[in-house]
């Protein structure tokens, strides 16, 4: 019953947040020109040349930087932040969905966009170089930029762009949250430009094209690691990437500019706002309604829990083994074990997550998914061993000394005395461990899984809601940890001895 209320509760106050209208500050600055913002609070894309232009033009400026776009654009919406500096091609469409914001007229940079090749492959940079040189000489990227860079509404103009089913695919790093260079679609394929462009190639090397959508973070690591063969997702070709990586000849000329909030249009308190049942409507249709956007969350879903569960079983199965070496007298087995447990504990998830992906399987064609299991299950039976070491020395050695005497061996002493003693104390400490587990594979995104934060991201690229796609998620989280929770809950009545005892005196 309590479960119930909770529920209830729960969906009570998500649905006051999702309809809840974006917090409207009267007392911020007002930027009518891009001098204006030289003490105001602007947000950048982390590792882009949005942020090394904000550092150079505006060093009394309080800088944020943000993982993607959409993250800035809801701190910009809810009066967190004074301005953005993006790509034009982006800030243009987030203008054309959005009146109540603006952007300035003036340009801050103009960037060459390039294809990003692994230093030392010659013969894929040349071929790409060569194939570029050759869409422009045909007028190719002209027509790409008609039918992607609309400077007007309406969709988006498609082509069918066959490519060979069999041979070595070309792998392609993108960030498919960067709207109209890359982004996923209804069918749930990369498109946009650089899709098209990544295509176009991969047709002319008369290979099959194998997207890998990743964090913009994460793709020059993934290139130099061998993970991918080229990146193609409106990259600037700067001086410093250059060091790591080889770029083509640009292909695009980006421009770099800053979005404020349109007050001329009204942006404030008067504004009038949807109704809450219109709101929410608005929201489900489309954030889950529209392109079948449901089916992103669906897969999402699932990978989220497919992670979690292996790798709570084998961090579980990992973590005895731990236990057992380091409740060992011998120091070959302890000494090892203490380091383990020392090491996974004191690196984050997610540079153990990156380390396992670019390092150590950096030669390995190995599946994402198969590597986030691993990392999380390492990480969790450096805690499991832990908590069942403590779990054991917390029963009393006459126990194990009453079993001894009854004629059990040391292996059945434990198994039928110490274990289910020991499992019913831990329960509650490990039931936390999975929940960390469920909530740490929102990181995943890094290493190219589409997880359900992803699948959030993905959606937020597209519709630039800045709330309901992060309320929806945390709602599924919660609902996931929630069964998780009751299914262990479930196990522990079922393993419960004192269950048993009253069912023999009820008998």
């Amino acid at each position: 019953m309590n479960r119930l209320k909770s529920l209830a509760v729960l969906f009570a106050v998500t649905l006051s947040l999702v309809a809840l209208p974006g917090c409207k500050q009267t007392d911020v600055l007002v930027i009518e020109k891009t001098a204006d913002a030289q003490h105001a609070r602007i947000g950048v894309m982390t590792g882009s040349t949005s942020e090394a232009i904000a550092t150079q033009q505006f060093p009394q400026a309080h800088i944020q930087s943000f993982d993607n776009v959409a993250d800035a654009f809801g701190a910009l919406k809810s009066g967190q932040l004074d301005a953005i500096i993006t790509a034009y091609s982006t800030s243009l469409l987030l203008v054309r969905r959005n009146p109540d914001l603006r952007l300035l007229d003036e340009k801050l940079s103009i960037e060459d966009t390039a294809i990003a090749v692994h230093k030392g492959n010659t013969e894929l940079f040349t071929a790409v170089d060569k194939i570029i040189s050759d869409l422009k000489a045909e007028g190719a990227f002209q027509s790409m930029s008609r039918r992607w860079f609309k400077t007007g509404p309406g969709p988006y103009e498609q082509i069918d762009i066959p490519l060979p089913a069999t041979g070595e695919p070309l792998r392609v790093g993108v960030s498919a949250t960067r709207e109209p260079f890359s982004f996923v679609d209804e069918n749930g394929r990369v498109s946009g430009h650089d899709g098209d462009l990544a295509r176009l190639i991969a047709q002319r090397l008369k290979r099959p094209v194998e997207f890998h959508d990743m964090k913009f973070l994460a793709l020059i690591p993934a290139l130099q690691s061998g993970k991918i063969d080229m990146i193609v997702t409106g990259m600037t070709a700067t001086d410093q990437r250059r060091k790591f990586v080889d770029f083509t000849q640009p292909y695009y000329a980006n421009s770099q500019v800053m979005m404020v909030r349109n007050w001329a249009a009204g942006v404030g308190p008067a504004t009038a706002e949807p109704g809450f049942w219109d709101g929410l409507k608005e929201s489900i249709e489309s954030n889950i309604l529209a392109e079948k956007r449901y089916l992103l969350l669906w897969e999402g879903l699932k990978v989220t829990f497919i992670i979690s569960v292996l790798s709570t079983l084998f961090g579980t199965a990992l973590g005895g083994i731990v236990c057992f070496m380091r409740m060992a007298r011998s120091p070959l087995l302890q000494v090892p074990a203490r380091i383990f447990i020392s090491v996974l504990r004191g690196i984050p998830v997610v540079v153990l997550l990156m380390l396992i992906f670019y390092v150590v399987f950096a030669s390995v064609n190995i599946s994402p998914v198969l590597v986030a299991v691993v990392a999380f299950g390492l990480n969790f039976a450096a805690y499991a061993a832990e908590i069942f070491r403590t779990g054991i020395e917390g029963i009393e050695t006459g126990q194990t000394e009453a079993g001894l005497a009854m004629g059990f061996s040391r292996k059945k002493t434990f198994r039928l005395v110490i274990l289910p003693q020991m499992v019913r104390r831990i329960l509650p400490v490990y039931k936390g461990e999975v929940i960390s587990i469920v909530k740490m594979t929102s990181i995943v995104g890094y290493i190219a899984v589409l997880d359900l934060t992803k699948a959030s991201d993905i959606i937020r690229a597209r519709t630039f809601d800045a709330f309901f796609p992060l309320v929806l998620v945390a709602v599924l989280y919660f609902l996931m940890s929630y069964m998780l929770i009751a299914l262990m809950d479930w196990a522990e009545r079922r393993t419960d001895p004192r269950r048993k005892t009253r069912k023999v005196s009820a008998a």
